[in-house]
């Protein structure tokens, strides 16, 4: 018998999780570790920011759900990892730390055959000056901070119906920052809630990004046809944000955020400031920080992961220039080069380089966006390398004979726009390949067939599907395997 130990619970994490436990024999052995017991979609914290879900709406309690599928569930974080097991120990081990309340900090040493670790992001608030929730901005990222966030906007509103005037800052509060989609949808519900309450003449929405430009999104922006001619997704993002009455300050790095004030540095090293009653800003990510340790109990961190603490793959991480990145630096099993049985999946896994051009402004900070690796890709990504897994832990396969590159993936994405069964609306995105290739597309590096743009009432109709179809298949219910990763 086998055991597959899977850190993480979030969509690649259970991903992985159902995927393998559905392909392997039942004399192998899945097992999660989490330190959540809830399981979040978090592409809808958006709408519990808003007031639109509740924060019950977008969870779902794990400990059921792996009790049905039979997979042993620890509520508990992972702290480091022995690849090489120890002196009393000799099989490979995770520590984890209990977050349960009934085993709330005991320790215990977890052994696995294979690994994933699917631990996800840290949200690194601490890399801004007053930059969080415990701080003086406001997050959509987990759904307690989304409510939090609601409750805020709720005043904000209320102050507006008073005849109040009000400034929202919205949008990412470091020059490194990955998720730029969260921000964006976020700013567009956050337009439509206003519109909706009667105050959007009340309010005045600023969105600030690391972007270099709008349309963006941490891929280099998108070429796309629209009216028979093909035109950049930065045309298509300030057609939509001058429409609805959006002031954009792109290629900022967010130096200090206070009650009232944050203030910036430029990409042409000005430093500046924007005055706020409200702030929404998303943080930058690093790894979780786990750590590495050999047989002898030597720290070996370094040899699993990189310094930002992502886990370290079969990617291409030699040092180059812009010019010399190429779609094939992008790792494709996901598998870890000095330990074949360990992989990282979603965005636990250290990206080679950016997609967008690296910026830095005229004093050397770096502001541009760092991969996105949400979603779409986390999904399937999860499904090849659980899936790989399951056969060389049966045998039927000695090395993962399945490939999932960002250089060779589409992803398709809803971002909302304004969330009403009648008049809402969402921009639907297609993209392929995620990772640009200009030798294939010299052009506009990607195939303009697979890659798409367009806003509309169908798109929130869409979002609004998915999100209880995503729901559905993470609950394991019957033919949950029908609706795609």
């Amino acid at each position: 018998m086998g055991r597959l130990l899977i850190l993480g619970a979030g969509i690649a994490g259970h991903t992985a999780a159902m995927h393998a436990r559905h392909r392997l024999p039942a004399a192998h052995e899945v097992v999660v570790v989490s330190p959540n017991s809830q399981w979040n979609w978090i592409p809808s914290n958006i709408w519990v920011g808003t007031g639109y879900m509740k924060p019950e709406q977008v969870t779902f309690p794990l400990a059921p759900v792996y009790q049905k599928l039979g997979i042993p569930f620890h509520q508990a974080r992972a702290v480091s990892v022995h690849p090489d097991g120890s002196p009393e120990r000799p099989k490979p081990f995770v520590t984890v730390e209990y977050t349960s309340p009934e085993r709330q900090g005991q320790t215990e040493q977890l052994e696995y055959d294979f690994l994933i670790n699917a631990t996800g992001p840290r949200l690194n608030f601490g890399a801004t000056k007053g930059l969080g929730p415990e701080a003086n901005s406001l997050s959509v990222c987990t759904y307690g901070h989304a409510a939090h966030t609601a409750a805020a906007l709720k005043t904000s509103i209320e102050r507006m119906k008073r005849g109040e005037p009000q400034t929202l800052l919205i949008g990412t509060g470091h020059g490194t920052c990955t998720c730029q989609g969260a921000a964006f949808e976020y700013l567009f519900n956050v337009e439509f809630e206003l519109r909706r309450q009667g105050v959007r003449d009340k309010a005045r929405l600023i969105w600030i990004s690391n972007e270099a430009e709008l349309g963006d999104f941490g891929m280099g922006g998108m070429f796309i046809r629209r009216g028979g001619y093909v035109t950049h997704s930065r045309v298509f993002a300030e057609s939509l944000y001058t429409e609805r009455g959006v002031e954009w300050i792109t290629g900022a790095h967010v130096k200090e955020v206070g009650a009232r004030e944050s203030i910036y540095e430029t990409l042409d090293g000005d430093e500046r400031s924007v005055s706020h009653d409200f702030a929404m800003l998303l943080p930058p990510f690093t790894g979780v920080g786990l750590k590495a340790f050999d047989r002898a109990g030597t720290e070996i961190t370094t040899d699993l992961f990189a310094p930002n603490h992502f886990m370290l793959v079969d990617a291409d991480y030699r040092k180059k220039s812009y010019d010399e990145w190429s779609p094939a630096d992008w790792p494709e099993t996901y598998q870890s080069p000095k330990y074949p049985s360990i992989f990282a999946v979603g965005i636990a896994f250290a990206p080679p380089h950016p997609i967008s051009k690296p910026m830095t402004s005229t004093k050397g900070t770096p502001i541009f966006p760092t991969p996105p690796r949400t979603g779409m890709p986390s999904g399937v990504m999860a499904r090849q390398v659980a899936l790989n897994i399951a056969d060389m832990m049966t045998g039927r396969a000695t090395a993962p004979t399945r490939k999932a590159s960002l250089a060779h993936m589409g992803a398709a994405c809803i971002a909302s726009a304004g969330a009403s069964v009648f008049n809402g609306s969402a921009v639907a995105m297609t993209v392929y390949p995620i990772v640009p290739d200009f030798k294939t597309y010299p052009d506009t590096g990607r195939e303009l067939r697979y890659t798409t743009g367009e806003v509309g009432l169908a798109g929130h109709w869409v979002k609004h599907a998915l999100h209880y179809a995503f729901i559905y298949k993470a609950k394991a219910n019957p033919l949950w395997r029908a609706v795609p990763e």
